[in-house]
């Protein structure tokens, strides 16, 4: 089977340059490499690593936002795989500052020739920086890679292969029949929270999506490139609920993680937690709530703000 690799950026070539010296190691070497960044800053330098000089790695520019640009690498990637089977080829999508372990192309490889019924992927994180201050440092990934640190505590932290509604973005990957059929929703603007739960539920028409813990890597968290706190808190309410509208999110789930969200965003408020900007994910959250009561609410909305 095939690997190929689609990674899309905003704000962070040096993190992305480094992605690829890890993509360069892999076991199962991708067949191609697609990077997508929104603005020439964004790709810049990347023309200098040995994998693009090679003709391996292509480098794009689509308008700033996660769906869009891994939709613009969808279409990028539909020449290299034209001769291809539906079953002879994946495609995963690594977040610019995600670290894989050098085997985690070839063991979802591996997965997907023996489980036939598995449409999607993805992997155990062993740490995670999104939930600390500063991220995880360049300098630790190798520790937890090699087991000199323990993993971190995380919910894909098992040791059984399990079914799940929904993957996580920063490491997955799916078959060739659901790349070639499927693409993220545009409607989910600018960081596209929960666009990752939207494609993969899509992609369950043509199988079941699941945790493979046997795929490691390390998601450093870089609080590069991200979009504001204010935008981000009205994206938490507003997605969920297009989702559950759109049916590929229960409403039990949708409620769930709003009410989840916000009691964190007032508690860490309250506390001065300043792990991330917590008060201008309140002001979006209650934003989106009144843009709910008044019948405005609408994920493309957040550009407004």
């Amino acid at each position: 089977m095939k690997a190929f690799v689609i990674v899309a950026t905003k704000g962070r070539a040096r993190e992305t340059y480094v992605l690829l010296d890890y993509l360069a190691r892999q076991t199962l070497m991708p067949s191609h490499i697609i990077v997508v960044g929104s603005e020439p800053s964004d790709i810049q330098g990347l023309d200098n690593h040995p994998l693009t000089a090679d003709g391996q790695v292509s480098l794009l520019l689509a308008r700033a936002s996660a769906t869009t640009q891994r939709n613009a690498g969808l279409d990028a990637l539909l020449p290299h795989v034209d001769a291809l089977a539906p079953n002879d080829w994946l495609v995963a999508f690594f977040d610019d500052d995600f670290r894989p372990a050098p085997n985690w192309l070839e063991t979802a490889a591996t997965a997907m020739q023996d489980w036939k019924e598995l449409a999607g992927l993805t992997g155990h994180v062993l740490a995670d920086g999104i939930k600390t201050e500063r991220g995880i440092p360049e300098q630790d990934v190798p520790h937890y890679l090699g087991g000199i640190r323990q993993p971190e505590p995380h919910w894909s932290n098992s040791t059984e292969t399990r079914v799940l509604e929904g993957l996580y973005g920063c490491n997955m990957a799916f078959r060739g029949i659901v790349a070639r059929n499927t693409r993220f929703d545009e409607n989910l603007p600018l960081y596209g929270w929960q666009e990752d739960y939207d494609f993969a539920n899509r992609a369950r028409r043509h199988g079941v999506v699941a945790l493979v813990p046997a795929c490691k890597g390390v998601h450093m968290g870089a609080s590069s490139g991200r979009t504001s706190g204010v935008r981000f808190g009205y994206s938490q309410i507003s997605n969920p609920i297009y989702l559950a509208r759109k049916g590929t999110m229960s409403w039990r789930t949708a409620v769930t993680l709003m009410a989840k969200n916000m009691l964190s965003n007032l508690l860490k408020t309250l506390t001065g937690v300043r792990i991330k900007d917590f008060p201008g994910r309140l002001r979006g959250n209650l934003r989106a709530c009144l843009h709910l009561l008044s019948g405005k609410l609408d994920p493309l909305r957040v550009l407004e703000i």
